[in-house]
């Protein structure tokens, strides 16, 4: 058993001081008939000095054993315990008491707080000794021997009794110690918990504005070359004007539709009931209508992927169709989707200008962060009059 802490010995403070001053009190208040007799027979002197050994002793048993407390220091805890036990077998050499010996148990309880567990057995082992030697010099062996079994059995029982209240104060600490971990530990999970509540918020509205980026943008473009082109030969073809005009109206509300989806923070499928390949076919059909010629090709078995994949696919698609009418003044596009063993590629090509500085937008950058997110890579190819081909490959 190592010492106990400093920090706890503070606990069990007043309880010892208290237990000390009853004890040897009550040693006292018993030795006065034997003090008279000393008195009487030895002079005022030597009952003087039992007095004075005995007021030391209560002095020390207080003061002293708090002043070896105020810290984890062996040597001062040496030098009380030693000097209570020199006291008190002065005292008892003395007066030849034994009621006095009482007043030594107090001192194995204070050992049992001040010591490790050896030294503690070492100082009990001497207060026994200090206590037999002086009863058999003046009683014999057999009187001495009683009593010191007697002084042990006191001092198993104030031993026994300290280390239970040590082992308390220690269990309590022990409690104390782990609610305090567990509440600080409650804290920290409702922080690491607002934490996600404020990270999953700002995804969700980062994939909200990649949903109304990518389909509002893509049917806003499409409806302003197709009110662009019904301008344009309204005065010579209006029956032609009017067709593009109600295509138009369709997408624009096909797009609003998209929209209200989005906002209502649902995952926002452009092939709810339709195949990845029959989406792609249905903008590769309002591209043309646009006015962009696309081609659309796909290789491998065609299979079912997952929604979130198959959505990242499509969004890809319509970033990249939309760019091309927007900025590559492409003649044609082409689309390809190839299905190889564990991946899905897509790669739209165009012919247009191409760009030797690649500036990525609020599209591409939203692009970038679906595909991360779905574990796929991007790839981008382009130069200066050598048209753009962007490339997204999903695992799956």
């Amino acid at each position: 058993m190592k010492a106990f802490r400093v920090s706890d010995r503070s606990r069990i403070l007043g309880l010892h001081s208290l237990g000390f001053l009853v004890v040897t009190l009550g040693a006292y208040a018993s030795a006065l008939v034997t003090m008279s007799y000393v008195m009487n027979r030895f002079g005022k002197a030597k009952a003087a000095v039992l007095i004075g050994l005995a007021v030391a002793y209560l002095f020390n048993g207080v003061f002293g054993y708090a002043w070896a407390r105020k810290s984890d220091s062996i040597r001062r805890s040496l030098i009380y315990v030693a000097t209570q036990i020199a006291i008190g077998g002065f005292l008892l050499s003395l007066a030849m008491s034994q009621v006095i010996m009482f007043a030594l148990l107090p001192v194995a309880g204070q050992a049992v707080v001040l010591f490790p567990r050896r030294l503690m057995f070492a100082a009990c082992a001497t207060m026994l000794l200090v206590l037999v030697v002086p009863l058999s010099i003046y009683s014999g062996w057999r009187p001495a021997a009683v009593l010191g079994f007697f002084f042990l059995v006191g001092i198993v029982f104030v031993v026994v009794i300290t280390e239970l209240a040590v082992n308390e104060q220690r269990a309590k600490r022990e409690v104390e110690r782990l609610v305090g971990e567990l509440k600080e530990a409650n804290d920290k999970l409702r922080q690491y918990a607002d934490q996600v509540e404020e990270l999953a918020t700002v995804k969700e509205r980062n994939r909200l504005a990649r949903e109304i980026h990518d389909s509002l943008g893509h049917y806003l473009t499409v409806v302003i070359v197709q009110i662009e082109a019904a301008m344009a030969v309204f005065e010579k073809d209006r029956e032609g004007s009017l067709d593009v005009l109600r295509k138009a109206q369709g997408l624009a509300q096909k797009g609003l539709a998209d929209v209200r989806r989005s906002v209502a923070a649902l995952r926002a499928t452009p092939a709810e009931a339709r195949s990845l390949i029959d989406s792609l076919n249905t903008l590769i059909d309002e591209c043309r209508v646009s006015g962009l010629p696309t081609e659309f090709q796909f290789s491998g078995t065609p299979r079912t992927l997952s929604p979130a994949a198959e959505l990242t696919l499509y969004r890809a698609a319509q970033e990249a169709l939309t760019n091309v009418r927007k900025h590559s003044r492409a003649h044609a596009a082409i689309v390809t989707l190839n299905y190889s063993t564990d991946s899905v590629w897509l790669k739209v090509h165009d012919d247009g200008i191409g760009t030797t500085e690649l500036t990525k937008g609020f599209g591409l950058v939203g692009m970038h962060e679906r595909v991360q997110s779905s574990g796929g890579e991007v790839r981008i190819a382009t130069a200066a009059n050598q048209g753009f081909t962007l490339e997204v490959g999903i695992p799956g």
